[in-house]
């Protein structure tokens, strides 16, 4: 049976936080200010139209010219994306805003407290909670006030081409990879649990 001081004692320590881990939360910042500071200029500089989409009523698009910088592999060009990733649920009636923004605001908040814990001896992994953290705020700021993620980059060869997205799915992507070095390369010299 386990002792009440123990009991006690892991729920005080449920709520520890660590100041050190501030700097952490900068990195997100960061993430954050770069991802909204280059949407800003695709905007502006990125000759569109927002007209409704085609496939789906009562949202707007971007229909964009393309500003070709790398010949035949990467261009910039506009786009709204309504959905998720690679556009999952694009063409949902309007409900997949307030369910994007709901899960991306619970994943925050739960990455916020799960960073804030963590012990000061780390580095992989709260650069993977800071990156991940700082492009899903970026993606949530353009829901709530636009209603769809902006998006611009836009890598592609010969035929194929790769759906567009910006540098919060980049910081999204870049924090996922190093969990996964974390998780499987130093998993075993720390404990990852929230």
């Amino acid at each position: 049976m386990p002792n009440i001081l123990q009991i006690n004692s892991t729920q005080k320590d449920l709520f520890k936080f660590h100041p050190h881990n501030l700097l952490w939360l900068g990195l997100s910042i960061v993430a954050i200010i770069l991802d909204q500071w280059t949407k800003w200029i695709a905007l502006t500089k990125i000759h569109h139209l927002d007209l409704p989409c085609q496939n789906g009523i009562g949202k707007i698009c971007a229909y964009s010219n393309s500003i070709e910088v790398i010949p035949h592999f990467l261009d910039w060009t506009l786009a709204y994306n309504h959905g998720a990733a690679f556009s999952f649920l694009s063409d949902a009636s309007g409900w997949q805003r307030y369910f994007f923004i709901g899960l991306a605001s619970i994943v925050s908040l739960i990455f916020i407290f799960w960073l804030m814990r963590l012990p000061k001896k780390l580095i992989i992994l709260p650069i993977a909670i800071s990156l991940i953290l700082g492009g899903a705020i970026s993606n949530l700021i353009n829901r709530i006030f636009f209603g769809y993620v902006i998006d611009f980059i836009n890598i592609h060869y010969h035929l194929w081409s790769f759906p567009i997205f910006n540098l919060a799915d980049v910081s999204i992507t870049l924090g996922a990879l190093f969990l996964l070095i974390d998780t499987f390369f130093l998993g075993k010299k720390h404990s990852t649990t929230i």
